[in-house]
């Protein structure tokens, strides 16, 4: 007489569960795509400035992100050459002149790091275009000259 094997019955239940754990353990192991992002930056020409003008001199640049799928963002500007946020300045030598970068028209959220006041702006998508507000305040006295700063763009993604 024959016994029953209940070892093979044992392997049999448990061939499947190994060949589904089989599969999920493949699909984990497989990359996810990652997104790969890039920028174009056109800086800010303010053009000349009148220091017997009593209007602020303001102008706009443009960053865009373009990214070859759609995912989130958050878009740094550092402070320049002067290291803060809340006073940067362009410069001529020794010489300089006030100015700062905005997120809006009516410059009211300085565009940096999210750090000594300033803020960040973040976004999503494969293409997408941002206007940098510029501006410099009137009733500065500079020293004749052409002036300079040099900002990092960030992209975090």
């Amino acid at each position: 007489m024959r016994r029953p094997d209940h070892r093979r019955g044992a392997r049999n239940s448990r061939r499947p569960r190994a060949w589904a754990l089989g599969v999920v353990a493949l699909t984990l192991a497989m990359p996810l795509a990652a997104a790969t992002c890039g920028l174009n930056v056109q800086g800010i020409s303010f053009g000349n400035y009148d220091f017997q003008s009593s209007q602020n001199l303001d102008s706009v640049g443009r960053i865009t992100v373009t990214c070859d799928v759609s995912t989130s963002y958050t878009l740094a500007l550092s402070p320049g050459l002067a290291g803060s946020f809340a006073s940067r300045t362009m410069q001529n030598g020794s010489h300089r002149l006030a100015y700062n970068l905005y997120t809006d028209p009516a410059h009211v959220s300085i565009w940096g790091d999210g750090t000594g006041g300033s803020t960040t702006v973040g976004g999503s998508g494969t293409s997408v275009d941002y206007t940098v507000y510029g501006s410099v305040p009137a009733g500065q006295n500079p020293y004749v000259g052409s002036y300079s700063d040099a900002v990092t763009v960030t992209l975090t993604f």
